[in-house]
């Protein structure tokens, strides 16, 4: 059978577009060279528990075009992101607010709390930050630098706060008031069932073929279809052929507790630097779970090597004048369109990324390509 469209990846991005494809009445093959659908915010069931393998995704957006387009395939909780920062022992409230800042100082009011941020901010005698060190402690002070941001970030990016670039923190949220919910956005949730369960009706319909890799069959693959949506490393797409682009990877270790709370939190990160893992997941908290066991999730940030799921792309001067000549190279490939965090090599949230390839398919529809 011949295609319209070769969908190169069952993650949001893919089945998003293919999905969007099939309702103007086109034809699709989505390809994807793992064993299951929904790319990182895939779930699975254990002891009852929807378990999130790659880590956390918390759905949360401003964009009313992107809640009711998820909401089609999915009915979504109440869930609220408030995560617990572990500094040796001491739990401490974020994103930074009133809660933090009665821990670390024993202020009650903002103007106490805003006062000493002020007065570090002012000690530090930093005029132009030139790293993240500088940019953190200009924006937040030094003793929220020092429990809650640096050895974070450090075990996150694998490089000390000075050699990172200040960019990748222009704004630390600082709420002066009693509010510790992480998001500010107007919607936000989890998909009862899970994420995976979501995606399965986002794709219905539509064939899909798993443990396939693409590339080492291009051209048979994109023989099968008129147009080819890669979402995809687009530097494995070129063979490398300009270098390697850096990604920051994940390793996790999920274990069943016979415990019916270890945590007490969704979301608890460990921000000195001794302790080993970035965060630990405790999944059931996600969906308010009541079972007798419970499923955690231990975070270990790494360099990511080939043969290593890349999850984060390295934003950096370096890669960006990289990534820039990949994109030059796309731009000449015929019939080939590049999308998602990989074909594009950028962080998206989920909202985007289903926003992204939402506007994509209408360009397609429109024959604006």
């Amino acid at each position: 059978m011949h295609y319209d469209y070769l969908v190169v990846g069952a993650g949001l991005f893919g089945a998003a577009f293919a999905q969007r494809m099939l309702e103007t009445e086109k034809s699709v093959l989505v390809i994807e060279k793992r064993d299951h659908i929904g790319g990182n915010v895939f779930t699975e069931e254990v002891e009852g528990i929807q378990v999130h393998r790659y880590g956390a995704h918390i759905f949360h957006t401003d964009s009313k075009k992107a809640w009711e387009y998820v909401n089609r395939f999915a009915e979504f909780n109440r869930y609220t992101n408030s995560p617990i920062a572990n500094y040796h022992g001491q739990l401490y409230s974020l994103p930074f607010n009133m809660y933090t800042f009665h821990k670390m100082w024993d202020v009650n009011t903002p103007i106490e709390a805003a006062d000493i941020i002020a007065r570090q901010r002012h000690d530090s005698g930093i005029l132009v930050p030139t790293n993240l060190e500088e940019q953190a402690i200009s924006l937040v002070g030094t003793d929220i630098y020092e429990k809650l941001i640096k050895g974070y970030t450090e075990k996150q990016w694998g490089r000390p706060c000075r050699e990172l670039p200040s960019f990748i923190i222009r704004r630390l949220p600082v709420r002066y008031t009693y509010d510790n919910n992480y998001f500010t956005s107007r919607y936000q949730g989890i998909p009862i069932g899970g994420y995976t369960r979501m995606v399965e009706k986002m794709l219905s319909g539509i064939e899909v073929r798993l443990n396939v890799d693409y590339l080492e069959d291009k051209a048979h693959w994109d023989s099968l279809a008129d147009r080819v949506v890669y979402t995809g490393p687009i530097d494995a797409y070129f063979g490398y052929c300009c270098g390697p682009l850096a990604y920051r990877s994940v390793r996790f270790e999920t274990e069943v507790l016979d415990m019916p709370n270890f945590q007490g939190n969704a979301v608890v990160n460990y921000t000195d630097r001794e302790t080993p893992f970035t965060r630990i997941i405790e999944h059931k908290h996600f969906e308010f779970g009541t079972q007798s066991k419970t499923v955690i999730s231990r975070e270990y940030s790494q360099e990511w090597e080939p043969g290593m799921e890349p999850y984060y792309p390295v934003n950096d001067e370096k890669n960006t004048a990289l990534y820039e000549q990949y994109r030059a190279l796309a731009e000449k490939e015929p019939n080939i369109l590049f999308g998602g965090r990989l074909g594009q090599y950028r962080y998206y949230d989920m909202d985007a990324v289903l926003l992204s390839a939402l506007e994509l398919a209408e360009k397609e529809k429109e024959g604006t390509l």
